[in-house]
Order: C-alpha cells, then sequence, then structure tokens
C-alpha cells in the first residue's frame, strides 16, 4: 500500500494525527501550554512536554506556532492587555485620583480572577527570555502606573499622611499578586468572587484613605 493509501495525506503524517491537529486552535492549544508552563515552570517544560500534555505531535504544534516562547508571548500578552486595558477605561481616566485607583484596584482584582493561569504565569517569569525581560517591563509599567495614582490620591489629600506611599504600593501589589497563590474559582462563585473583590479594596483602602 502507497504511502498516500495509507495515511491519506502523502507525507507520511496519519490522518487520525491530522484530525487531532485540525481539532486544536492557537487558543487551545495555548490553554494547555500555559497550564503545563505554571505547573513546571516555563524553563523546565520542553516541547516533547508540550506534545504530551496536549496529545499531538510536536510538528502539530509547530503548525500553529514557532515555538514554546512564542506560546509564552501569547500567554503574557493576554494577561497584560487584560491589565493594561484596565486603565483605558473610563472610571480610571476621569474623578479624584482616589477613586480611579480604587476602581483600578478592584478591576485588577477581577481581571486576575477573570485571566487566573494567565496572571499566574506574567507573575512567575525571571527574565531568562527575551520575551520574559519584555514582559517584567510591562509589568513594572503597568505597576508604576498604579503608584503614580496613589501618589496623586496622596497629594489630593484623600490618603493619610502618616502612611509612606511607597510601602503601601508595595502592599498592596503584594496583597492582590498573592491571590495567584491560593485562589482558585468556584463552579457558581460569582458571588463569593465579588466578596472577595470587596474585602480586599476595603481592606485595602479603609486604612489609607483620610476619610
Amino acid at each position: 500500500m502507497s504511502t498516500t493509501d495509507r495515511t491519506g495525506t502523502g507525507t507520511g503524517t496519519s490522518t487520525s494525527t491530522v484530525a487531532k491537529r485540525d481539532t486544536y486552535t492557537p487558543e487551545t492549544l495555548l490553554a494547555v501550554a500555559v497550564r503545563i508552563f505554571n505547573e513546571r515552570g516555563y524553563d523546565g517544560t520542553s516541547m516533547e512536554h508540550l506534545s504530551k500534555a496536549a496529545g499531538i505531535s510536536k510538528s502539530s504544534i509547530y503548525h500553529h506556532v514557532s515555538g514554546k516562547e512564542e506560546l509564552l508571548r501569547r500567554a503574557v500578552s493576554r494577561a497584560l492587555d487584560g491589565l493594561f486595558g484596565i486603565l483605558e477605561e473610563p472610571r480610571a481616566q476621569r474623578g479624584r485620583a482616589v477613586e480611579r485607583v480604587e476602581y483600578v484596584t478592584r478591576r485588577t482584582v477581577e481581571v486576575l480572577m477573570a485571566e487566573l493561569p494567565y496572571v499566574t504565569l506574567l507573575l512567575r517569569v525571571r527574565g531568562n527570555t527575551h520575551t520574559e525581560r519584555w514582559a517584567l517591563e510591562r509589568r513594572r509599567e503597568f505597576d508604576q502606573r498604579v503608584a503614580d495614582l496613589l501618589k496623586a490620591a496622596a497629594a489630593d489629600g484623600d490618603l493619610r499622611a502618616d502612611v509612606d506611599i511607597r510601602l503601601a504600593t508595595r502592599l498592596l501589589f503584594g496583597m492582590i499578586n498573592s491571590l495567584v497563590e491560593w485562589y482558585r474559582p468556584h463552579p457558581d462563585g460569582a458571588a463569593e468572587q465579588d466578596q472577595l473583590v470587596d474585602t480586599l479594596v476595603r481592606m485595602a483602602f479603609d486604612g489609607l484613605r483620610t476619610d
């Protein structure tokens, strides 16, 4: 039997492999990659690991992406796009600085919960590759913009004068980012999520506001 007869492709690739490869989209493949990156660490993940997790050949993965660093960039870009998108929302751009920073904090927690695997990966990059260094720089940019809002709120007199703003900024980000280590979404947890967001914002800003 000829190769074409056996595979239907003329390339030596089985019909079942081609069919399975074609069921994967860049998005579904990305979801698998992010899960493995978070489980094994990016440096500890090989294309072989991704191939086994996806149940497709490495060549099938290369059909969609150039390699694992492209998958990493797509993943952290998704998280960063969600975070920076918050800063473009009307309530993040208008009003007193303290109201804007509270809104940004609330929305940051909401994005973290909605995009938990992607934000988790973003917070764990180490800077060992070009993509990781780019992601770290973008993270610092986002953090700085939130810190600037806190400084503006302090300058407006809306935050307590006896609180060190640099320390408050670090504690705020530490509280938010720690969610990736313990928060796990519940199937029917919309109310639970709302409560978590409200509690975090209240704990942070009840201790910072002057009123």
